[in-house]
């Protein structure tokens, strides 16, 4: 899938998506990587506000798995069940999260779970950057149901 394709599928079906200016920069296998301007996101400290800073980490993680498994043609559900993020420090501009798995065991594990019980559950990290610095850290854990396309 190519960054533009992804962009569009986040601005049509997750309407946050677009009131934050999300974009997408980078769809590679093993790594999502999602921008967002400060200007839509800006608490009353003129930094970012900690939920888009979150909402940008989930969409990472989300958007990681989606890609995945549309690539490997398995229709499922995706959803988010828990998730824990710490703040670093501030944002105060442009910041990016970018979104990659623990290990290809994880992966493994999770598609032959689907396949075998049609339900299966991952752990997806994300790194939330700022000025080339670590601002935050994602980490959550997703579920997929097996036939039921996203």
């Amino acid at each position: 899938m190519q960054p533009s394709e992804l962009e569009n599928y986040l601005h049509d079906h997750i309407p946050l998506s677009r009131a934050m200016q999300v974009s997408v920069l980078s769809v590679q296998d093993e790594v999502v990587v999602l921008a967002a301007p400060l200007a839509p996101n800006i608490n009353h400290r003129d930094t970012v506000f900690g939920g888009s800073a979150s909402a940008l980490a989930i969409l990472s993680a989300w958007s990681l798995l989606h890609t995945r498994l549309a690539r490997a043609g398995i229709a499922s559900r995706l959803v988010i069940q828990r998730n824990s993020m710490s703040y670093e420090r501030p944002i105060d501009g442009a910041f990016t999260a970018r979104a990659s798995l623990g290990s290809p065991q994880d992966w493994e594990h999770f598609t032959r779970m689907l396949a075998r019980k049609g339900k299966a559950r991952i752990t997806v990290a994300s790194v939330l950057e700022h000025d080339g610095q670590e601002a935050g850290l994602f980490a959550g854990e997703f579920v997929a149901l097996r036939g039921h396309a996203d």
